[in-house]
Order: structure tokens, then sequence, then C-alpha cells
């Protein structure tokens, strides 16, 4: 196994992981909000929440970081 397939499997796995973690983000916020969607523009993230948004982005970074990675290899 060489190192742009490892590369690609991680990079699967990563957007397949973000999928499921912008699913799970809650309904009503984001650009929604701006059609009349949701009373609050801005809301506190606390427990589960905050550790979804935030997992979110970390995984977020590592995919752009596996793609550049991949195009380089």
């Amino acid at each position: 196994m060489n190192v742009l397939t490892l590369v690609n499997i991680l990079q699967i796995v990563v957007s397949v992981a973000l999928i499921i973690l912008v699913l799970l983000q809650r309904q009503g916020s984001g650009l929604g909000a701006l059609g009349g969607g949701s009373t609050q523009f801005f809301s506190d993230r606390r427990g589960l929440e905050e550790f979804v948004f935030d997992l979110t982005v970390i995984l977020t970074m590592i995919f752009i970081g596996l793609a550049i990675m991949s195009f380089l290899v």
C-alpha cells in the first residue's frame, strides 16, 4: 500500500464522517435563518452541540490537509 492509497482511504473516511456530522447539526440555523427559518441569528452552543461543531471544524481542516497532500503526492 503506497502513500497515495492511504491518503485516499483517509480522505474517504473523513468525508463520510463530515457528512454525518453536518447532518447532525441543529436544524433551523445557518442560511435558513436569513429566510425566516429561525427567530435567532446567533445562539450559544453548549454541550454536545458544541462538541459536534468543533469536531466538524477539525475534520474539515484535516480533509483540506489530506486534499492538499493528495495533490502533492
